[in-house]
């Protein structure tokens, strides 16, 4: 598999604040976690490349990215409200894709995200040994996202 991601994960993290803004929808640091770690997947899934280049890990909570986790704390569980220019997502907006990703998981709160990934395996082995409020750093591999999610898309 090749390494080269495309993206940011900050840049993709502008486009779902961006989609959920100009849809008139909430978005939330949770929510956008999972919405990353989803894209994240599915392009492994079907693209056979990560979306971007920061990894994963398995919080408490669900899959996080720290960077993205610590820009946007701020909010707490408030809506995240950043202005975001357009012109900066031109390459993402016609992504069909993250467009899918948006369009299936953005409609869905944070915390039935949340219960969504502890029931799926790439989560559940990166936190393999731990107590449920175990905090962790442990990554999300690329491998176990791609098994999982390719086997997902043949079922």
């Amino acid at each position: 598999m090749s390494s080269k991601s495309p993206f940011s994960a900050s840049l993709v993290a502008k486009f779902f604040i961006w989609k959920a803004s100009t849809e008139g929808k909430t978005i939330t640091n949770k929510k956008l976690q999972k919405l990353l770690y989803y894209a994240q997947a599915w392009y492994l899934a079907l693209k056979d490349r990560p979306l971007f280049r920061e990894d994963i890990q398995a919080w408490v909570h669900g899959p996080a990215i720290p960077s993205i986790y610590n820009k946007y704390r701020k909010f707490g569980y408030e809506n995240i409200s950043e202005e975001i220019n357009p012109k900066e997502l031109k390459s993402l907006v016609k992504d069909e894709l993250l467009n899918e990703v948006w369009k299936v998981y953005g409609k869905l709160d944070a915390e039935y995200l949340e219960a969504l990934t502890h029931n799926e395996d790439p989560w559940q082995l990166a936190r393999d040994g731990l107590n449920s409020a175990d905090a962790s750093t442990k990554v999300i591999s690329h491998e176990d996202m791609k098994r999982y999610y390719k086997n997902l898309k043949h079922a």
